[in-house]
């Protein structure tokens, strides 16, 4: 029985990843590295800030990296502030859940200001009262941790959640967790996400075969 659903953040409550790497490639421009969306899908998507400045700018010291990461981030914030919508459907989703009674989580790898700044610029920051932020756990996605964490603070089994999920790091993780996988394909071909072991993949909340697995009944 479905007790619980699990978020993850950038590019499935709203398609933030377009942001993100046009800011991703203003602030490496001047470092020769060009951040085109194959590059950006291989490279970037949900994975966390130290990991990528480590693989493509392992020769600046760790002080230099995190100002970097801090500058990237703030400029994304200035630029989302007026561009941020929920992913269509998801409020639709939201007040299903609710009156179900299914609990509800964030699982994402965005720093605390980053997932603080969209969920309040979504007007969702009272609606969510579990947020793991896998920046702040010993290990992030793909590794199974940040959904075994937001299990745990829940208090439900894996086989009683769902998890909503664009990016390959996080599709591996979910399942690795071993709960069930629904891949919103707002970054990556469907295709990519069912070749990971997505059991379902949708562009957006209004799909109807979201009935076919309990959800919007």
């Amino acid at each position: 029985m479905l007790q619980a659903i699990l978020f993850d953040l950038d590019g499935t409550l709203a398609n933030t990843d377009p942001i993100h790497r046009q800011v991703w490639q203003a602030v490496l421009h001047p470092y020769g590295i060009e951040v085109n969306p194959t590059v950006y899908q291989q490279t970037f998507s949900g994975r966390l800030n130290p990991d990528i400045l480590q693989d493509l700018l392992p020769h600046l010291s760790l002080e230099q990296r995190q100002q970097l990461s801090q500058a990237k981030e703030a400029e994304f914030r200035r630029q989302a502030r007026a561009q941020l919508r929920p992913l269509p459907g998801l409020i639709e989703l939201l007040a299903w859940s609710k009156a179900h009674c299914l609990q509800e989580a964030i699982v994402t790898n965005a720093p605390r200001a980053n997932a603080e700044f969209t969920l309040q610029t979504l007007g969702l920051t009272e609606r969510f009262a579990t947020v793991i932020l896998a920046d702040e756990l010993p290990r992030g996605k793909p590794d199974p941790l940040p959904y075994q964490e937001g299990l745990r603070h829940l208090q439900v089994s894996p086989e009683a959640a769902v998890v909503f999920e664009d990016s390959p790091s996080g599709i591996r993780s979910a399942i690795a967790t071993g709960i069930l996988t629904i891949g919103v394909a707002t970054t990556h071909e469907p295709q990519h996400l069912y070749d990971l072991g997505a059991t379902l993949v949708i562009s957006d909340f209004t799909d109807a075969r979201l009935s076919q697995l309990g959800l919007l009944c």
